[in-house]
């Protein structure tokens, strides 16, 4: 066998090894909303996070009614998971209100420093949810304990099958 048969036989090898390069650095990139393990889009769903607006909770005189009145749904894109409850009360124990719900008048007192969400279980409708506050922040008057509570039980109440929401240690959310 002679340098050009050689040569010859080298030339498709080659083309076939700079076309698969090639056609792999200029194939579409896997899409940028969270791919799943398969290369395809992740699926998301719309959620609400419940915040408070102080605005929305006065009475006629202009008085703080500590109220489930004063609370503000912000909606967020989430992926879609098997733990929907607990995704949607990390992401408001996370705080994180965008600019443009802060103008409008939307607080939020999360993230809270060492609150954090340990376990969830729903039974017959009572979904009860288990907290660690090593530093007692959920606590600091009947107001803020009450809109802390009200912000976390609506936000998880949003979810099919869920009527009733308790919180484990009994010691949270205290005056």
């Amino acid at each position: 066998m002679g340098k050009t048969t050689i040569i010859f036989l080298a030339l498709p090898v080659l083309a076939a090894i700079a076309i698969f390069y090639f056609s792999k650095m200029s194939a579409p990139a896997v899409p940028a909303e969270n791919p799943n393990r398969d290369g395809q889009a992740a699926k998301t769903r719309t959620i609400k996070l419940y915040y408070y607006n102080p605005e929305k909770d006065k009475d006629a005189a202009g008085n703080a009614m500590c109220s489930r009145a004063g609370l503000a749904p912000v909606e967020r894109e989430v992926l879609l998971t098997k733990t929907p409850v607990q995704d949607a009360v990390n992401l408001l124990l996370k705080g994180g209100l965008a600019e443009s719900e802060s103008a409008a008048g939307i607080g939020a007192e999360f993230p809270l420093p060492g609150l954090a969400l340990k376990g969830a279980n729903l039974d017959a409708g009572i979904l009860t949810l288990e907290f660690d506050d090593p530093q007692n922040k959920t606590s600091g008057g009947a107001c803020r304990a009450g809109i802390l509570w009200f912000q976390i039980e609506a936000t998880a109440k949003q979810f099919s099958g869920v009527e009733q929401v308790r919180f484990i240690p009994e010691t949270l959310f205290q005056p």
